[in-house]
């Protein structure tokens, strides 16, 4: 929202902040003059080098394409080794459980019962293996 202040630093900075989060925005301008709207419209484009898509009473609507998130990608940090506890219950009811702790590896998975199984590849289509 842009008040009777005009266009100031501070709505610049904050309308280049959402356009990089949203890529499609709209601004409320609280100005009667539609002179003075346009003005703000223009100037909001030009600088945040932005798209205008429309200017319909006191909202104004732009466009940028969003940029490109840098995704942090640490080599060091790999699956390892998880530690589960297992309860195993006694065939005899008035026994305490044995809890046990198991390491999984990163290609294996817990089954029901405290069992580690290997995971298994997927597997493929009969079907598209014969299409493609």
């Amino acid at each position: 929202m842009i008040g009777n202040d005009g266009l100031t630093a501070a709505v610049v900075k904050e309308t280049d902040l959402a356009l990089n989060a949203h890529g499609l925005i709209k601004i409320r301008v609280l100005g009667d003059d539609r002179q003075t709207r346009e003005v703000i419209f223009q100037a909001l484009a030009n600088q945040l080098k932005a798209a205008p898509i429309q200017h319909i009473g006191k909202l104004l609507v732009l466009w940028r394409p969003q940029p490109e998130k840098a995704k942090k990608i640490d080599e060091d940090r790999k699956p390892g080794p998880r530690e589960f506890k297992v309860l195993k219950y006694s065939s005899r009811g008035g026994q305490r459980p044995e809890m046990k702790r198991v390491k999984v590896l990163g290609n294996q998975r817990l089954a029901a019962g405290g069992q580690i199984k290997r995971a298994k590849p997927k597997q493929k289509s009969v079907k598209k293996s014969a299409q493609g």
